[in-house]
């Protein structure tokens, strides 16, 4: 058998998220409840009549690209953040470094304006272009009883934010200018799923010659963090775009 390219597929839209770049982006959806995003669908495609009756819906699939995945050459095993370092074959994770750089992301389905669609709940940077949306439906998706895999044994750990004072009035500015959002709480949740890579781990004491500061994109502000024990990360300074 032959295995032919598919050239036709096209996006339905490409997502507006509150995660700009890859880094801080959660890596699973659901994992940040306040994230913020939107999908506006192509004119051509005619959403006020390819919408009706999505609106009765909680929650939405969503199929999408890696296209910010930059990696061409294939790996039959892959490194889960989660598992510490150990090797996972491919096709038992969802990490973007696939033979087809697809992925499915399930999202809160907030409301729908228009031709867009407003989501909570993404874990897809900005600019992720959509293939298609399809709604969710408990009754035959849902399976309490599934098996998870590999994903007993992941890392679990409880991490603590802690804002530090002089980043607590920033905050405050920053949140009367998206009232809409809530930005502390899309912070706190990005934070507790520690975004470092693996191998900037176990070096959170200050006297480590290898601690290092991070930084990830949210809205319109860059969020400066740092670890300081495994389980207790600091903003130590936001920076507004705008000012």
């Amino acid at each position: 058998m032959s295995y032919e390219p598919i050239n036709d597929i096209k996006p339905i839209g490409y997502l507006e998220s509150c995660y700009r770049d890859k880094f801080g982006t959660p890596r699973q959806p659901g994992l940040s409840p306040q994230a913020w995003s939107r999908l506006k669908i192509r004119s051509d495609l005619q959403p006020e009549q390819a919408l009706q009756g999505l609106e009765k819906f909680s929650h939405v699939w969503l199929v999408f690209v890696f296209h910010q995945n930059k990696v061409s050459r294939y790996h039959a095993k892959v490194h889960p953040p989660r598992l510490g370092g150990e090797s996972m074959g491919v096709f038992a994770t969802r990490s973007p470094h696939r033979p087809n750089p697809i992925g499915l992301s399930l999202v809160e389905l907030v409301r729908i304006e228009g031709d867009s669609l407003i989501l909570a709940g993404a874990d897809l940077v900005d600019g992720t272009p959509i293939l298609d949306i399809k709604p969710y439906i408990p009754e035959v998706e849902a399976k309490p009883e599934a098996k998870t895999g590999w994903l007993d044994k992941a890392e679990k750990k409880q991490i603590t934010v802690e804002f530090l004072p002089e980043t607590e009035a920033i905050l405050a500015e920053w949140q009367a200018q998206h009232p809409d959002k809530k930005i502390r709480e899309m912070i706190v949740d990005t934070l507790k799923l520690d975004p470092r890579p693996v191998l900037y781990r176990g070096y959170e004491n200050e006297e480590s010659p290898y601690r290092s500061d991070h930084a990830f994109r949210l809205l319109d502000g860059d969020i400066h963090f740092r670890f300081t024990t495994p389980e207790k990360v600091q903003v130590f300074k936001i920076l507004l775009m705008n000012n």
